[in-house]
């Protein structure tokens, strides 16, 4: 009888202790908040939310960590086109970052995403999964900056004579903007998954105690 009770007690306290070994969340939820969260911040798409920073970086590195199939990546690469082209198309968004060299998004968002990838394969719920983290964002944002804005440079045809030590200089003045709004949507999105954890955490504890 004892045993009974305190096998049930052991089980109960498992189910109500945070995962470990993956990142939760409702996967349909997740994706999508991040396809909502694409449309009013990609471009100009909503005049009233122009304010807001972009955050396609940040998009495709959850996606990485949440999602993490090859079919949301790809999805999320169609909308992010579509986005861009009928701005251009129906928008009257500007033409000049449609070149060649669009397509070198292609390995700039996928960098990110297998940042987001590796991190959910490191993800705990402790303290010391700041680490990983802050090393998955860097990493996946240097090589989707490199990517994107490199191969901008390099080959768009919008500059007359592209040289490493210009590019340097652009890599400067720009990146840390990019960054910064990825690490703050990055940021609101450990925050809620932490809020949400020790949420339910608690609810199940208290449970265990009433």
């Amino acid at each position: 009888m004892f045993n009974l009770i305190r096998q049930k007690t052991e089980l109960s306290r498992s189910q109500a202790k945070p995962s470990h070994s993956r990142v939760g969340g409702n996967p349909l939820l997740i994706a999508l908040a991040l396809v909502i969260l694409m449309v009013i911040t990609r471009g100009h798409h909503f005049a009233s939310l122009h304010d807001l920073p972009g955050a396609s970086w940040a998009i495709f590195f959850l996606a990485g960590v949440y999602l993490r199939s090859a079919w949301a990546l790809a999805g999320l690469f169609a909308l992010t086109w579509l986005l861009d082209f009928s701005a251009y198309a129906w928008g009257g968004g500007s033409r000049f970052c449609f070149s060649p060299a669009y397509v070198f998004l292609l390995p700039a968002y996928s960098a990110l995403w297998l940042a987001g990838h590796w991190y959910a394969r490191q993800y705990q719920f402790e303290w010391r999964t700041l680490l990983p983290l802050v090393i998955s964002v860097l990493l996946g944002a240097f090589a989707c900056e490199v990517f994107s804005s490199g191969g901008f440079y390099f080959f768009s045809g919008r500059f007359a004579e592209p040289t490493l030590a210009e590019f340097g200089v652009r890599l400067l003045r720009y990146f840390p903007g990019y960054l910064q709004s990825l690490a703050f949507y990055v940021g609101i999105a450990a925050m809620i998954q932490g809020l949400f954890l020790v949420t339910r955490h608690s609810r199940v504890g208290g449970n265990l105690i009433g």
